[in-house]
């Protein structure tokens, strides 16, 4: 019987499904080969050749494929229908090459949905691998690896502290930090608006605002003091206004088109707040339980079948009035056809939320996101009525305006109306407005708005004036009022650029055609991970060091983290997955500029580059002061002038230049009082300094300073929750002093310590270790408490009282109990002798059954374990033959030698892997 081949167990278990038992259906588990993280994986000097090896976890994957191929003739490649899908089918096909040699039959098949009809209709069409795609995989990975191996290590030697640079990572933190410049460099500019509440002869009120004064038409800029303010609100109330013109014109408000990638990762941010990966995680699970189509996709266009489909669910629900007359076609933008599947929508859409009774939040949200918009997408038009009215004097010195706008038929917005990033306020509805009659100012109709912000500013409060009462305007900071309280002048500022969040960063990578949309979640985690960019409230704020490499990157290497010749390399990138372009040549032709400005940066000195990023980033490090002086003199001791400099530890600071006399220093993005490297705490009792510096690693405390004697001196890492800015000396001595005698054991005399290490504060005797929750209780804690920790530490281990579960998910297909538990190093999902920790996405109350069996499948497969409970009798025989067979080599003692031998240098190749991990874009 055929072999078919997916990525994921889910998607395996859902497909073998729909297949049944005449399939043999498998999962890849991703990617089964990569480039070896080591120099050379590719030969630059031997057209690009890529040196590939499976991955250490894949091999059992690949040995099963084999192993089921020797009693079945078909292969069957069904990976997702995408670039990166095609990439994996190519991948097995070359792994599996030795087992595929005997005539097997080898297909390709593609489906955008997981459903019975979907892939049982692509099991009719079968086709080869995608070569054209393929290429275009392959140039892209080699791009990545080769922007990542060779400028990372640049970073390294010239800018101390950087961790690495990719293709598309290195653009966008560009974009991020020169945001956040452009909101350092912003003035506030002052504008003022004045408004009058109006009533109509019938009593009904409405607000207009003042659009010409003097004759003139107002500009945003016109009023742009509180005195200019004030004789605005003066010429306002002390005019007869008459209505001079109603003008009522009907609009339509067409639907937004349906999901692709980067719309759907924008609009789940901007509606709940979802990141780019939860996103794309969440869609990854409906998709595989067969919800929804493919979710990476360029494309908006849909099936005609679910075309027909969707119109006919819009009007079983909502009646035939929001169904248009013909179907909506959606242009796709996407340059790739072969790229450019359809859209994210339902598989089937009469299956509303609340049909599917998904239990995570996070799926359940995104599969109503996408239901909705695809309905909306083909529903009627929005039928509005906006309404215009003018006001005027009659000398024609004052006007004003009023506008609103009624629903008259609500169309698509019954269902769902696009979130926006900027959100402007919207257009009120307007009563009975007839030209030419009188309106009178509502006496009040500002009191209470101005109150509030006379409160705001601690100003009296004020009782309301009688319209004929012999005062003019009153006046706070921030409003000027009329006597009457009808009309309000406000003052405005202009505002800097917003910061960017995921969906803004998404939408302005789309607009500037940087990277694609199926790369965009992990370009977005890997630039927090690298901790270039913080997130806080769903804005991104660059750390300091992404903008000591956007510094470096744009000095030196200015053309790579270009916009438009990032967006030029993806268009050449397209033609070669469209089959126009040679993939070798664009390697070329980009490694013969990219590898001269690496050798341009060889004689480059530390002091050169920390010069250039100094000027570069001189509006950030030395804002202006308030007194005007010079911002790069230094306040400590009046002479020197500051610069950016970098500590022994990797971290980078600004210094004065009359170091050693003059000491002071501050975080660069640290206020010009404070100082973080070397700033003296004080004095302990033996009379050493204690001093408060910058790591690479955060700041620390030390005593003294290193000498020949005590090259390495005594130095403590601040706890997180300790703030730098506010540590005493008390405190770091305190920190000095760890570990901490609590006292001997009672029942052995050994002594018990208490400290905080790598993963928190502990208590410790002899070897065991023993987690305490809060910092603070490392100072405190007693001898009771500590060996009641101990204790409970000792009975886990032995056996005794076991933690209790956090949740029951139910029963294995195999046997036996699948349970939430609560760990060391987070919860984990747990069943048999097998323990899968549950990824940081993933909240132990949202963990599903189906999400557990996924997790405890590939814990078993990378640790080898067995997919079955451990319970019947035959089990021991087997795992008794395993060490016996495992003899043989372990008997071959030179090459363990070797190996061991092996071990530093392997070491540095995983680090170095680690810091040019981002090699996918």
């Amino acid at each position: 019987m055929p072999v078919v081949v997916v990525e994921s167990p889910a998607k395996a278990k859902t497909i073998n499904k729909y297949l049944g038992s005449n399939y043999v259906v498998l999962a890849s588990y991703g990617h089964v080969r990569d480039l070896p993280p080591k120099d050379g994986s590719v030969d630059t000097e031997h057209e690009f050749e890529m040196k590939w090896e499976v991955a250490a976890d894949s091999k059992k994957h690949i040995n099963a494929i084999k192993d089921a191929l020797k009693t079945d003739d078909e292969l069957i490649l069904a990976t997702d229908p995408d670039r990166e899908g095609e990439a994996i089918s190519w991948h097995l096909q070359e792994a599996l090459a030795s087992s595929l040699k005997k005539g097997k039959k080898v297909s390709r098949v593609t489906f955008n949905a997981i459903t019975k009809e979907a892939v049982t209709e692509a099991m009719k069409h079968p086709r080869q691998v995608d070569q054209p795609l393929v290429d275009a995989y392959l140039a892209r990975r080699a791009l990545d690896y080769l922007v990542g191996f060779t400028l990372s290590p640049v970073l390294w030697r010239k800018l101390p502290g950087s961790r690495s640079a990719g293709r598309v990572q290195s653009v966008c933190l560009r974009l991020v930090v020169e945001r956040e410049m452009e909101i350092e460099a912003f003035r506030a500019r002052e504008f003022w608006t004045v408004s009058a509440v109006l009533l109509t002869p019938r009593g009904q009120e409405f607000t207009a605002r003042l659009v010409q004064m003097g004759g003139k038409r107002l500009d945003k800029f016109d009023i742009a003091t509180a005195a200019a303010a004030e004789l605005a609100v003066q010429a306002v109330t002390s005019r007869a206004l008459t209505v001079q013109s109603v003008e009522a014109k009907p609009a339509m408000r067409n639907p937004s088109p349906p999901f692709m990638t980067s719309t759907l990762q924008q609009e789940a941010s901007r509606k709940y707040g979802m990141g780019a990966k939860a996103c794309m995680s969440a869609a990854q699970r409906l998709y595989e339980a067969g919800h929804i189509t493919y979710m990476r996709t360029d494309g908006i266009d849909m099936a005609p079948e679910a075309v027909t489909a969707a119109r006919a669910a819009i009007g079983a629900r909502f009646g035939a009035a929001y169904v248009p007359d013909a179907p909506r076609i959606y242009k796709n933008k996407a340059k790739n056809a072969q790229e450019a599947h359809e859209c994210i929508r339902p598989t089937d859409m009469t299956a509303g939320p609340d049909d599917l009774r998904l239990t995570e939040a996070d799926q359940r949200k995104l599969y109503e996101l996408i239901w909705k918009r695809t309905l909306a997408s083909q529903m009627a038009s929005a039928r509005l009525e906006r309404t215009s009215v003018d006001i005027g004097s009659a000398d024609g010195q004052v006007g004003l305006r009023a506008s609103g706008q009624v629903t008259l038929f609500d169309g698509f917005l019954k269902v769902y109306e696009e979130g926006r990033d900027d959100e402007d306020e919207d257009e009120g509805k307007l009563p009975q407005i007839m030209q030419s009659e009188a309106v009178s100012p509502k006496k009040g109709g500002f009191e209470a708005a101005f109150q509030k912000q006379a409160e705001a500013v601690s100003k009296d409060d004020f009782d309301l004036i009688d319209a004929g009462a012999p005062l003019g305007p009153r006046a706070i900071g921030s409003a000027v009022i009329s006597a009457d309280g009808a009309v309000l002048g406000n003052q405005s500022h202009t505002q800097p650029p917003a910061r960017y969040s995921e969906a803004t960063l998404v939408k302005k990578m789309e607009e500037l055609g940087i990277g694609r949309p199926s790369t965009y979640a992990s370009v977005l985690t890997t630039i927090v991970d690298r901790e270039y960019v913080r997130k806080d409230k769903n804005r991104l704020f660059p750390e300091d060091k992404g903008r000591l490499v956007t510094a470096f990157l744009t000095n030196f290497f200015r053309r790579y983290v270009e916009y438009d010749f990032t967006a030029d390399l993806e268009s050449q990138l397209d033609d070669v997955s469209a089959g126009e372009r040679d993939y070798k040549e664009v390697l070329a032709r980009f490694w013969r500029d990219f590898s001269a400005a690496i050798a341009e940066t060889a004689d480059l000195r530390i002091g050169e580059v920390l010069t250039k990023i100094d000027d570069f980033l001189s509006p950030h490090l030395y804002p202006l002061r308030e007194d005007g002086s010079d911002p790069r003199v230094c306040t400590s001791c009046g002479t020197g002038r500051l610069h950016l400099k970098t500590s022994r530890s990797g971290g980078a600071f600004i210094g004065c230049g009359n170091y050693p006399e003059c000491r002071y220093t501050r975080p660069i993005s640290g206020e010009e009082g404070g100082s973080v490297d070397g700033r003296i705490l004080g004095l302990d009792a033996e009379g050493q300094e204690i001093s408060l510096r910058a790591g690479r690693f955060g700041p620390y405390v030390q005593k003294g300073e290193a000498s020949e004697e005590a090259p390495k001196p005594p130095r403590a890492s601040l706890p997180k929750s300790w703030p730098a800015e506010s540590l005493t000396l008390e405190r770091a001595i305190e920190l000095l002093s760890l570990p901490r005698q609590i006292g001997p054991h009672p029942d052995d005399g050994v002594m018990i310590e208490s400290a905080i290490g790598r993963f928190g504060p502990y208590v410790k005797h002899g070897s065991v270790y023993a987690n305490i929750p809060d910092v603070e209780e490392v100072f405190t804690i007693g001898m009771n408490r500590a060996v009641e920790v101990l204790a409970l530490k000792l009975a886990g281990r032995r056996g005794g009282p076991a933690a209790e579960p956090l949740r029951e998910l139910g029963e294995h297909p195999d046997g036996g109990p699948i349970q939430v538990m609560p760990g060391k190093y987070g919860p984990y999902v747990k069943w048999a002798k097998v323990n899968a920790t549950l990824p940081k996405d993933i909240a132990p109350e949202a963990v599903t059954l189906e999400e557990a069996l996924a997790l405890i499948a590939e814990k078993a497969g990378k640790s080898g374990g067995k997919k079955k409970a451990p319970a019947k009798k035959a089990a021991p025989k087997k795992a008794a033959a395993k060490p016996a067979a495992a003899k043989k080599p372990a008997a071959k003692k030179a090459p363990a030698k070797t190996a061991a031998a092996k071990k530093p240098a392997a070491k540095k190749t995983a680090a170095k892997a680690a810091a040019v991990g981002d090699v996918t874009e």
